[in-house]
């Protein structure tokens, strides 16, 4: 892997971070993102007979996820693609996506069946039938055999007469098709004889989709002007024609559970339901935010499924008494970027997320379907329930810029304090209601009665341990202490005057409510007592530039103060003195936090960088860089996971700490030197890129399509060993080799209490072989040529075991017999150990070549507890008569070294694994 170069290429590999080798972190690792439902491409459906449910696929930029109509839980996300996705359509076998000029057949959303390329980027996609129609950027239709990957037709169009917007098939159109265009025509193609059948032009404005009708030879058609025709094609005749007046058609869809209704959707989400019998309106509402991108009415049922950039999903039903749809299901995320992004509990499992959107979201890192909103900051939260469903929410407030919480009161009364950009008001916010709460908390020189400075606004938050009071500060140097539970004013610091004489930047306070700190643009950090009389603080810390932000650590008595000359200094609140300086950053620091154990300190700043720096040694022990600066961040509780939001992004991202894991050694690094570049985390946890995946089967990007298909459908077949390195056991049942150990016992309580009975005439029998299959014993069987003399191998009393032991004297291949001893069961075994001896019939050769056996085995690393469980049964059976022969004693001490380097490589890792389940356990308390 090549590290990165020079500085001056930094700028080059931002506006282009696919094409940047990645590095990795010492630290963090990418796990996956949260928060992503849809984007501007169009979703589609799948109905799955086995499951008689309905498939919502939706994209999210370089994959797709896949839902379930029912509840809308989300079964799994496909893999990453080299591009974004710009196309995808879906029929009963596969959904195919576009990206990068090439087409991906996915099988059950997983695995890649075929392969399709292009020379431009792709914009359509239409199956049909054992066929696949494309439209790419060139305007040239192609026509492909989905199974073969064979073209069956190229079709060109010149831009400047018929450039294809829109492709459509009518469902009982044998081999044609219909393809709508820029100019606003409509033409009937014909696949199999590639021909057009006819030209049709109704319109002159951009067609931008086409819907077949239930009826026979009727589609509808959606204008860029807004304009809707629903149209018979067979006679070339307007059937009825409708105007939105919101703007472009962006959607059209049918009905077919009964009512004549036509939903058209528009640019500015809002959907509309056309009555086609009566030919009028026959409802509106506004369906999303943002452009609706997909409208599909779900066979025979009254459903309207609906997806939109503003990252959502919804399932509307038509069962209202007017007709109208209510909204049924919904899956969304922010439809802004995130701004601030804290972890809420101990456990570690809620992530709460403030947007732009000035909405406020729990983001589960379990499971998508425990996912919430808590709503949208509203001045007046009645009064915008009760507005009308096309009225302009007056009363939205701005987003929440930081928010404070705890769990401690979470049960009584609202938990949850949230500042908002440019205003005065702080709102509060109860978690276990999922809901905004009834507070304004203003202080009240800055009441409408009595307020003079119309500038001021909150710039800090901080709630106390015991969850009773808010502290907050102001860019008026005003720091005021609210009793959350009623909104009451409970005390102001610095009275009769301001805390300070500039902004303030940074509250906190400890465990036990008896300081509190605070810091202000002018770089004055102080002291203050927490209750009672606050005229004057304890203690002033003067730092020589102004503080940009503050965060604190209640365990350890810590806060971190960011300066705005891109310093960070830690100092302890009890002794008030500075404790550690880092100097690395060279932008301006958007946000810090600390590890849960006070160790680390992680920050995040303008210049596209995280860093991690060691409290203890006052050492930058990591650092990365990322495509788009971090505005936010926030450890887990359990330190397993950090999270971060970022500049322009609407997702969360996890990265997963190794330390956790793996045996990582931290060592100092240089602050100032380039941090290497890492790609985000994408939706998939530890997805593998088509391009790496591609390069893993040895394929390049000009390889055949057919040869990448047959490669990638070839199943995986998993070897009988991963790893010459690993000690791999046999995987047998434990009864066929822990019985070896106490199979004297168990005879003795299997033991019968009387003799069989001697049946009155035995059966005729043929000797046979043990084992697990059954086979007669021909080894005495008389030979072809009718000889009755006896072979002198007969007047031997070896087994077939250690007849096979003797051979592998001459041969040295012991696989045979290791094959032989593991198919017989324990019984058989330790008879068969027991007859290596001389005195049972057995050699002295038999019994070193057993010994041999059991050095092969444990040299292979196979079969690892067979050959310690064999090797019990045979020191066990013959003793102290071992020590009496040379041979044996050499091949004994050979044995007893092979097998103790197999041991200490599995005791390592058993000590190991061992410490990390305890350290797992110690931060699971």
């Amino acid at each position: 892997m090549t590290h990165l170069q020079a500085e001056s290429n930094a700028a080059a590999e931002t506006e282009h971070p696919r094409g940047v080798v990645r590095e990795s972190s010492v630290i963090f690792r990418r796990n996956r993102a949260l928060g992503y439902v849809s984007n501007q491409v169009p979703a589609v459906t799948r109905y799955v007979k086995r499951r008689r449910d309905t498939l919502l696929i939706t994209c999210i930029g370089r994959s797709f996820q896949v839902y379930t109509a029912s509840h809308f839980r989300l079964l799994h996300v496909s893999g990453l693609h080299p591009d974004e996705i710009t196309a995808m359509a879906a029929d009963k076998m596969h959904t195919y996506t576009a990206s990068n000029k090439c087409i991906y057949a996915w099988r059950a959303g997983k695995h890649i069946r075929h392969v399709y390329r292009h020379d431009t980027d792709v914009h359509l996609l239409l199956p049909f039938g054992p066929n696949l129609i494309a439209v790419d950027r060139s305007n040239a239709l192609k026509v492909w055999n989905i199974h073969t990957d064979d073209v069956y037709l190229d079709v060109p169009f010149h831009k400047e007469e018929f450039l294809i917007t829109a492709i459509a098939h009518p469902p009982t159109y044998v081999n044609k098709i219909v393809l709508g265009s820029q100019q606003g025509q409509l033409k009937v193609l014909n696949i199999k004889k590639n021909s057009i059948l006819c030209t049709l032009s109704r319109h002159t404005s951009r067609i931008t989709c086409i819907e077949p009708a239930p009826a026979l030879d009727v589609v509808a058609v959606g204008y860029g002007d807004g304009s809707i025709i629903v149209l018979n094609l067979k006679f070339d005749e307007v059937v009825v024609a409708f105007k939105q007046d919101w703007g472009m058609v962006t959607r059209l869809t049918f009905r077919t559970d009964g009512p004549p209704i036509l939903v058209s959707t528009c640019s500015n989400g809002y959907m509309a339901m056309w009555n086609l019998e009566e030919r009028k309106l026959a409802g509106q509402l506004q369906a999303h935010e943002e452009t609706v991108t997909t409208a599909v009415c779900l066979p025979s049922e009254p459903l309207v499924y609906t997806t939109s950039p503003d990252n959502s999903m919804k399932l509307f039903v038509f069962d209202m008494p007017d007709g109208g749809p209510r909204l049924l299901r919904i899956r969304e995320g922010h439809t802004k970027p995130p701004l601030c992004i804290r972890y809420h509990g101990a456990a570690g499992v809620s992530i709460l997320s403030a947007g732009e959107d000035s909405t406020l979201r729990v983001f589960s890192t379990i499971s998508e379907s425990l996912n919430k909103s808590m709503g949208r900051a509203s001045y007046n939260s009645k009064a915008t329930k009760k507005k009308t469903r096309f009225q302009f929410d007056k009363y939205s407030m701005p987003p929440i810029v930081e928010f404070t919480s705890d769990v401690a009161r979470e049960k009584e009364w609202d938990n949850i304090a949230a500042i908002h950009a440019g205003i005065i008001q702080t709102t509060t916010w109860t978690f276990d209601k999922s809901r905004m709460g009834e507070h304004r908390l203003v202080p009240t020189q800055f009441q409408n009665k009595n307020r003079s400075d119309f500038q001021a606004e909150t710039t800090c938050i901080i709630i106390t341990h015991c969850g009773n009071f808010v502290v907050i500060g102001y860019n008026s140097g005003d720091v005021e202490r609210f009793n959350i539970q009623s909104g009451l004013h409970r005390g102001s610091y610095g009275a009769p005057n301001s805390a300070h004489e500039a902004a303030v930047r940074g509250v906190a306070s400890d465990n036990l409510n008896q300081v509190l700190v605070t810091a202000c643009s002018k770089g004055l950090v102080k002291f203050w007592h927490f209750k009672g009389k606050s005229e004057k603080p304890m203690a002033v810390l003067r730092l020589a530039d102004g503080v940009a932000l503050m965060r604190q650590h209640r365990e350890s008595s810590m806060v971190a103060i960011a300066l705005d000359t891109f310093k960070i200094y830690v100092v302890d609140i009890h002794t008030r003195v500075i404790v550690r300086k880092f100097v690395g950053h060279t932008g301006k620091l958007n946000d810090m936090c600390f590890s849960p154990d006070s160790r680390w300190l992680i920050s995040a700043g303008m210049d596209c960088t995280i860093k991690v720096w060691d409290i203890p040694s006052s050492y930058m022990i990591d650092h990365f860089r990322v495509e788009r600066p971090c505005i936010s961040l926030s450890m887990s509780p359990s330190g397993d996971f950090l999270a971060t939001a970022h500049v322009g992004l609407l997702g969360l991202y996890l990265w997963a700490n190794k330390t956790l894991f793996n045996q990582i050694s931290l060592r100092s690094i240089e602050p100032l030197d380039p941090a290497p570049y890492i790609g985000l985390p994408t939706n998939v946890c530890d997805a593998m890129e088509l391009e790496d995946a591609m390069q893993e089967l040895g394929i390049d990007e000009d390889d055949d399509t057919a040869e990448l298909g047959e490669l990638i459908n070839e199943k995986y077949k998993s070897p009988k060993q991963l790893s010459d390195e690993l000690i791999t056991y046999s995987g047998l049942a434990a009864s066929r080799w822990q019985n070896l150990l106490d199979l004297d016992l168990i005879k003795q309580r299997n033991k019968p209490k009387a003799p069989p009975k001697v049946p009155k005439q035995a059966p005729f029998f043929l000797p046979t072989v043990s084992g697990l299959e059954m086979r007669f014993d021909v080894s005495n069987a008389a030979n072809d040529d009718g000889s009755r003399v006896l072979q002198l191998s007969t007047l031997n009393n070896l087994t077939v075991f250690g007849k096979m032991l003797e051979e592998t004297a001459e041969s040295g291949n012991y696989q045979s017999a290791v094959d032989h001893i593991t198919q017989l069961g324990p019984s058989m075994i330790d008879f068969e150990i027991k007859s290596l001896h001389p005195d049972g019939g057995g050699t002295t050769l038999a019994m070193v070549q057993f010994l041999k056996l059991i050095e092969f085995m444990l040299n292979s690393n196979l079969n690892f507890e067979l050959a310690q469980s064999y090797l019990s049964v045979f020191l066990r059976s013959h003793g102290l008569s071992l020590t009496e022969n040379p041979q044996l004693v050499e091949a004994l001490r050979s044995v007893a070294k092979v097998q103790q380097e197999s041991w200490e490589r599995i005791e390592s890792k058993l000590i190991y694994n061992i410490g990390v389940v305890s350290a797992l356990r110690n931060f699971a308390r």
